[in-house]
């Protein structure tokens, strides 16, 4: 799992208007935290248990940021990637796993991957990183 934010406490920031992330991970307790982490940065967040779900979902297509369990029944995290990055959806990943090795992570970067949190990791650190990515994202690539 994760450190998360104390019961009823709310971020003092917004990650970003219009911003909606879509969380994959079979495990609902870590669904429901994120979801609720999300929440309290003012963003939306649509959850999915498994990647096959994702891929049938309309909200897919509105779908800003990815947040990517590695190990999945079915259709695991790095296939997802594979197959996002090969029909060329352009939307960041961030993964999130309890199984990762440094292959596996490795893999995951290589791939397109924006930052990789093995559990448990902190709420705050991984805010920041969606924050730091979005705000780069924004910016355009370097000299533009």
């Amino acid at each position: 799992m994760f450190r998360s934010l104390p019961e009823g406490v709310r971020l003092g920031y917004r990650l970003a208007e219009n911003f909606t992330i879509s969380i994959v991970d079979d495990d609902p307790t870590v669904r429901d935290a994120l979801c609720r982490l999300m929440d309290s940065a003012g963003v939306t967040a649509d959850a999915f248990a498994r990647a096959e779900e994702l891929l049938a979902s309309p909200s897919r297509t509105k779908t800003t940021w990815l947040l990517l369990d590695v190990r999945m029944p079915g259709m695991d995290g790095l296939e997802l990637q594979r197959r996002l990055v090969a029909s060329g959806w352009k939307v960041p990943i961030i993964f999130i796993s309890a199984h990762a090795d440094e292959q596996v992570r490795a893999d995951a970067m290589q791939a397109g991957a924006v930052e990789f949190f093995e559990k448990p990791f902190s709420s705050p650190a991984l805010l920041k990183a969606i924050r730091a990515a979005s705000a780069s994202l924004a910016a355009g690539p370097a000299g533009k």
